[in-house]
């Protein structure tokens, strides 16, 4: 396998990650999302991989409060890694280097929705305390899930404050 290089993503970059998207996910359209995130938030953390000159992965942390909580927390989303690539370590690469970029910038809290095998692998547990801003169906509340960077106690209740690219009903629903 080729060495994979972890980065923080940079503006000459978006045409590659505009191409990864779709060939990750070719039934969901988070290009949108993920343009405006990239374009219009701040207190997001964007990282790559790259394998030579090319990049077949992307993560996303988007920096986020919790209601009635002072605890800084992060959303890890979307993950997004070229097919050919999958299942070779890239998205566990990028999750983790992620995660210990987060520690020193006092982000105590990282929240996903997603597989509950893959993200536990990188230590995630389901959450029952935070819920995400829009509430989930049943069959996904296992997918709902966080780890706590920190000595600080998670909050045990609250609901996630996101910044408006992610309140959208559509990207909480089956």
């Amino acid at each position: 396998m080729q060495t994979i290089k972890i980065r923080s993503s940079q503006a000459d970059d978006m045409l590659s990650i505009e191409r990864l998207y779709p060939d990750a996910f070719p039934d969901e359209d988070l290009l949108p999302l993920v343009r405006q995130l990239l374009t219009e938030e701040p207190g997001i953390l964007s990282l790559v991989a790259q394998a030579g000159v090319t990049v077949v992965g992307h993560i996303l942390f988007t920096t986020c409060g919790i209601t009635a909580s002072d605890i800084k927390a992060a959303l890890l989303a979307p993950l997004a890694v070229a097919p050919k690539w999958q299942r070779q370590g890239v998205g566990t690469a990028l999750i983790r280097e992620g995660l210990e970029q987060l520690k020193p910038t006092g982000i105590a809290q990282v929240y996903v929705l997603g597989d509950p095998a893959y993200y536990g692998r990188s230590g995630f547990k389901p959450e029952t305390g935070v819920a995400p801003p829009y509430p989930l169906p049943a069959q996904w509340r296992e997918a709902w899930q966080s780890l706590n960077l920190d000595s600080t106690s998670a909050p045990d209740h609250g609901t996630l404050m996101l910044p408006e690219p992610w309140l959208q009903p559509a990207l909480w629903r089956p």
